[in-house]
């Protein structure tokens, strides 16, 4: 058995547009519901929901029969977590909170085996299936997805030396994290929470270095993806249910009488 090829990864590397969705109920059946909508790629966050190494097999297994890429928020930059998740399976993992470029070196050699990174070896995962990929260990370096999240404006000014890391596949900005550092806590659409990311983000595409990041307006994004971002993710699986919710409630109560 060969491994397969990363149609995420090779996407970025392309630079073809990918929409995305950000995972948080914790439940396979609920990523089942969502696999088959359509999504380029979907993150399954471990930083900021319930989930935990049981949840997020189930939410990859119910990914795997699709055509969405279904990649990972890690908790932390920790070694140990990566590990974990990578012989679960994960084609790629987002990394939190990114503040240098000693930080995102950190994390790129927690993907990498030996003599390339700190990775320890298993040869019965999931990953191999089970020690069937003959190629893994061969082929697991270029095919994984290793994104870093920018989330302060400390961070931001370090764009371009932190995607010069050997290894970095994309970078992925924080608008939540970054209105918080400005003074604009919960208005990650703030115009001044923009100004500051796009010209970051234009310098990095004029690179060719892959950037994304969560706004859950539809239109925004679409503006995003249009000005070279790569890979944005559109809404929240939480949001979704929660407006949905809101919504019917809300339009039955309004034709009462």
């Amino acid at each position: 058995m060969q491994f397969a090829s990363n149609v995420f990864t090779r996407a970025l590397a392309s630079g073809d547009k990918q929409i995305g969705v950000w995972i948080s109920l914790c439940s396979n059946f609920a990523a089942e519901v969502v696999s088959t909508a359509g999504y380029d790629w979907a993150l399954i966050d471990m930083e900021h929901s319930a989930n935990d190494y049981f949840s997020v097999l189930g939410q990859l297994q119910a990914f795997a029969a699709s055509s969405t890429t279904a990649l990972v928020r890690v908790e932390w930059n920790d070694a140990v977590a990566v590990k974990r998740l990578l012989d679960l399976g994960a084609p790629g993992l987002l990394f939190p909170m990114i503040q240098s470029v000693e930080e995102a070196e950190r994390a790129v050699a927690a993907t990498r085996y030996p003599p390339r990174g700190i990775r320890g070896v298993s040869g019965a995962t999931r990953a191999t299936a089970f020690g069937r990929i003959s190629n893994y260990t061969a082929r697991v370096e270029e095919e994984t997805a290793v994104l870093l999240q920018l989330e302060t404006r400390a961070a931001v000014e370090q764009a371009e030396a932190i995607s010069a890391v050997d290894g970095v596949s994309g970078i992925f900005f924080g608008p939540a994290d970054i209105a918080a550092d400005i003074g604009k806590l919960g208005k990650p659409l703030d115009p001044k929470v923009w100004a500051l990311i796009k010209p970051a983000a234009q310098k990095l595409i004029a690179k060719g270095m892959p950037v994304g990041t969560l706004v859950t307006d539809p239109g925004f994004a679409a503006e995003l993806l249009n000005e070279g971002f790569t890979f944005v993710a559109i809404a929240t699986d939480t949001g979704l249910l929660a407006r949905a919710a809101d919504a019917a409630l809300a339009q039955t109560k309004g034709a009462l009488t």
